[in-house]
């Protein structure tokens, strides 16, 4: 099993953060890189507890489809997804956020574990967890970006609060 933790600070009021982090249609716009679509489940707008989403990608020029669960939910502090079918033997991505003066701490923790057994353990080692590292870090630079100009609006409902 792998292990990513990646802590972004944003100028942003943490309600803002917690859900631009569940917005499906900044994700896709996050991931354009890969062209990650939402084919099923919930396709854009807000992801919540009990909900589930289908992304289809290419990731080393290969299609995949990832199906993820949100399976714990406080607003705003705390949601996590887990996948529940795709590539992956295993993964989890924990997102936790922390109101600190006029910021909020967002802290990525995503587990992982590639099938293949040893095969599996190595492509973790050697490249894989690089990979999935950069993808999460992009990824936030773009919510990072929207959250701190006015373009959160076109991701939040208006009765969003922040």
């Amino acid at each position: 099993m792998a292990i990513i933790n990646l802590v972004t600070e944003i100028k942003t009021p943490i309600e803002r953060c917690f859900d631009l982090s569940r917005s499906i249609d900044l994700h896709t716009l996050s991931t354009s890189k890969t062209n990650e679509q939402a084919i099923a489940g919930v396709t854009s707008g807000l992801i919540g507890l009990n909900e589930t989403v289908t992304w289809r990608a290419k990731h080393f020029w290969i299609h995949q489809k990832l199906t993820s669960k949100i399976t714990e939910y406080q607003f705003p502090d705390f949601f996590k997804d887990e996948m529940i079918s795709g590539t992956f033997k295993r993964l989890e991505h924990m997102h936790s956020f922390k109101s600190e003066g006029d910021q909020t701490i967002m802290t990525d923790h995503f587990e992982f574990e590639a099938p293949l057994g040893v095969l599996g353990k190595w492509a973790e080692k050697w490249f894989l967890t690089n990979y999935l590292g950069k993808f999460l870090y992009e990824r936030n630079m773009t919510l990072k970006n929207i959250a701190e100009s006015s373009d959160w609006r076109k991701f939040l409902p208006s009765t969003t609060p922040g």
